[in-house]
C-alpha cells in the first residue's frame, strides 16, 4: 500500500535559479490594491453599517407615516369633508346658511377633534 501512495504523487521538477529570477521580476513590486479596495471586496455580499442604519431609519420613517400622520390626516380630513357635506345638506334641505365665524377656531377645533381618540 506504501508503494501505490508513494508512485500517485508527482515530484517537482527543480528549476534554474534564472527561471525563479525571472518569475519574481514579472510580479509587481507594490500591491495594486489598498487595504481599502480589498476590505470592500470582502464585503460586497454584506451591508455596511451606514446601509443598515439607513434601512432601519427609513423602516422607523414608514412606521411614523403608516401609524400616526396617516391616520391623523385622514381622520382631520375626512371630518372636514363630513362637515362640508353636512353643510351643503343642511342649506339644500332647509333654508339656512352656516357660516363659520372664526376660521381658526374652526380648524383648530377639528385637529383637536381628530387627535382626541388618538
Amino acid at each position: 500500500m506504501s508503494s501505490d501512495s508513494q508512485s500517485s504523487f508527482v515530484e517537482a521538477t527543480i528549476s534554474s535559479p534564472a527561471a525563479s529570477l525571472s518569475d519574481v521580476d514579472s510580479l509587481p513590486s507594490s500591491p495594486t490594491t489598498s487595504s481599502v479596495d480589498s476590505s470592500s471586496d470582502d464585503d460586497d455580499g454584506e451591508e455596511t453599517d451606514a446601509e443598515r442604519e439607513w434601512k432601519e431609519s427609513l423602516q422607523q420613517l414608514e412606521l411614523l407615516l403608516t401609524m400616526v400622520v396617516v391616520p391623523y390626516v385622514g381622520k382631520y380630513f375626512g371630518r372636514k369633508c363630513a362637515y362640508w357635506g353636512w353643510a351643503k345638506f343642511m342649506q339644500w334641505k332647509y333654508p339656512v346658511e352656516i357660516v363659520v365665524t372664526n376660521e381658526k377656531m374652526f380648524k383648530g377645533a377639528g385637529a383637536v377633534e381628530a387627535a382626541a381618540s388618538l
